[in-house]
């Protein structure tokens, strides 16, 4: 079986690709098993500081398979024959959600379904200008999966999520910049190099700080402005006790940039490429 699933690290940043361009990266054959197979290797190597998604050619996964659905169909086959496909795509959602370092997806083309929901499981998401996004599962007469009824709302609102899950329909990048479901829009063919920036930017960070953010700005959502406060107080304590906060500190006082970890200097600002519509 070919590599479906293409996963490279360098310099502290691991790229995962999603590789069947010519079923423009549907989930079909054994993809979702080498995508989970893929996450659990980035989980194991702990000088993975950034993960970065995307996908081959000129999407980045248009979701399921729907000719094989319908094969499925047609031959009468029972939900017990889908579920499989329903657990896979649960493993690999929760596995990447759960991932401690930063996860950023870069949205080259086209994002659908179960493919959108993929996207929306990562930390952030860099769209080319060509991205385009759709929750398409009503089209067929299914239901969202992969994450998408927990994801969506929380990204752009219940009405705006509802909406989305009950039309289909397909909205281009600016659009989805508007109603925060992308963070940063690029020219068309830059995704992926304004992703890895922003990971490498990240990787040469703190990494005390950045993981911990990720857990208290995520826990957050569900707790008291005192459970915050005390969450804030225990990372604090985490983050003084590493030794990345000393060289913040003198490099601060000594007007220079930091090294934080030996991994390199942060950039001081983003990417001249990036194109945020204002």
């Amino acid at each position: 079986m070919a590599d479906l699933v293409v996963l490279a690290e360098a310099e502290g940043v691991a790229t995962l690709v999603l590789n069947c361009p010519g079923k423009l990266n549907a989930f079909g054959d054994d993809m979702r098993e080498q995508l989970v197979a893929a996450l659990e290797t980035v989980a194991r190597r702990p000088e993975v500081r950034a993960l970065v998604l995307t996908g081959a050619g000129r999407a980045f996964s248009a979701g399921g398979d729907v000719r094989h659905m319908a094969d499925l169909k047609a031959r009468g086959a029972g939900f017990d024959q889908v579920r499989p496909l329903l657990d896979l795509g649960r493993v690999a959602i929760t596995k990447l959600a759960s991932l401690p370092i930063p996860t950023i997806a870069a949205v080259n083309g086209v994002a659908a379904g179960a493919g959108l929901n993929l996207a929306l499981a990562c930390d952030l998401r860099i769209a080319s200008e060509e991205a385009s996004f759709g929750e398409t599962f009503v089209k067929i007469g299914l239901h969202p999966d992969w994450g998408g009824t927990y994801f969506l709302p929380r990204l752009v609102g219940l009405p705006r999520a509802l909406e989305l899950c009950w039309t289909g329909d397909v909205i281009d990048a600016e659009k989805a910049w508007r109603i925060g479901l992308v963070q940063r829009v690029v020219p068309d063919g830059q995704a992926l190099e304004e992703a890895r920036a922003l990971a490498l930017r990240l990787a040469a960070a703190p990494q005390a700080g950045i993981r911990l953010a990720k857990r208290t700005l995520g826990a957050s959502l569900h707790r008291t402005l005192a459970q915050c406060l005390d969450a804030e107080a225990e990372a604090q304590e985490v983050c003084w006790e590493a030794p990345d906060v000393a060289e913040g500190l003198r490099a601060f006082v000594e007007k220079r940039a930091p090294v934080f970890g030996g991994t390199g200097r942060l950039e001081e600002a983003p990417s001249p490429a990036a194109r945020i519509f204002e």
